[in-house]
């Protein structure tokens, strides 16, 4: 969700158009300007949303990868961890993701505008209109300086989701593993961090290992069609219905999309997790391996729970949605004010 505070926050906080004669030159500087800031306080704007959003994740992904016997709710979980394994146990796995979101969100941002220019140009072609500085939907849109219909932006949106796998599938990997370890003490542990992590799986296992998951990955990350498409819907509806400012379009546009988001992708990202903190087995000696294929693990968990079972965590998971969103959105238009 940083992902969507840092793109239309910076729309919104874009420096206004320069005289007419200058105006065929004014998108490539903005966008340039905008780009240097947007990677710099999408760091800032990661730290925010893994430091409200972590704890609600660590809880989730445990709910998705155990047995329902072990914990009976998100309440019981979030309990037990805190006695058996302190308020750091909810932190676990953390560092892949704080290090890879600067990352994940360049790629994001980056290839979801340069796919959306290539539907433009090359799918839909529609009228570019020409709009005054003064005008909100030029407010908006100054980086992008593409029209698409709604569904335009969803196609945009599974290409880059696709595309960012690659950079997000061994970052989520290394952070599952870590997550459900449940040793209060590290010498008990598999893995003493994430470099550890990273180390014996490529030891053992090679990059196949490293990117293990990858498959589910990108069909988790396809569902960003309902993300984009509803951060499309939402922001015109608010545009046209209501006298919000852009700073607040961009937080409950992004928010409600979200949560559209999540609604629709949960099941798939169940069984991600499952493929992710899937034993390696061989030498590691983390257990034998049970999933195989991405379908074995979708089998698995219908056996197991039903169909109750792909939305297991999604409590948490609902929850962390806005105010992590929330706290990035302030992190990231504070660095963005600040940057030159």
């Amino acid at each position: 969700m940083a992902a969507t505070a840092d793109m239309n926050t910076s729309r919104a906080t874009a420096p206004e158009p320069g005289p007419a004669s200058a105006a065929p030159a004014q998108p490539q500087t903005s966008s340039i300007g905008s780009s240097y800031r947007g990677f710099v306080a999408g760091v800032f704007s990661g730290i925010a949303k893994q430091t409200v959003g972590h704890p609600f994740d660590t809880v989730k992904v445990r709910l998705q990868t155990t047995a329902s016997t072990r914990f009976s709710g998100p309440l019981q979980c979030l309990a037990q961890t805190v006695r058996n394994e302190g308020l750091r146990g909810l932190y676990k796995g953390a560092t892949p993701p704080l290090v890879g979101w600067m990352f994940m969100d360049s790629i994001m941002l980056g290839s979801l505008n340069v796919y959306r220019r290539l539907l433009h140009d090359h799918v839909f072609a529609p009228r570019r209109t020409a709009l005054p500085s003064s005008s909100p939907v030029r407010e908006h849109s100054a980086n992008t300086a593409v029209d698409l219909p709604t569904y335009g932006h969803g196609l945009a949106g599974i290409a880059a989701g696709a595309t960012v796998s690659f950079v997000a599938a061994p970052v989520e990997h290394i952070k599952a593993r870590l997550q459900t370890q449940y040793a209060a003490r590290k010498a008990d542990r598999l893995y003493s961090g994430p470099i550890d992590c990273l180390a014996k799986i490529y030891r053992t296992h090679g990059v196949r290992g490293i990117y293990k998951g990858l498959q589910a990955t990108l069909i988790f990350r396809s569902f960003f069609f309902f993300w984009w498409g509803s951060y499309d819907l939402f922001s015109r509806f608010m545009r046209e219905r209501t006298s919000l400012s852009a700073p607040a379009i961009n937080f409950w546009a992004g928010g409600l999309s979200a949560q559209v988001f999540w609604i629709m992708s949960y099941p798939s990202d169940v069984v991600k997790q499952r493929v992710m903190t899937d034993p390696l087995g061989g030498a590691l000696g983390d257990g034998e391996r049970r999933f195989p294929r991405w379908r074995d693990a979708a089998r698995a968990v219908y056996q197991e729970q039903g169909w109750k079972g792909y939305w297991r965590g999604f409590v948490p998971c609902f929850l962390r949605a806005f105010p992590a969103n929330a706290m990035a959105l302030v992190a990231f238009e504070a660095a963005m004010r600040t940057l030159p």
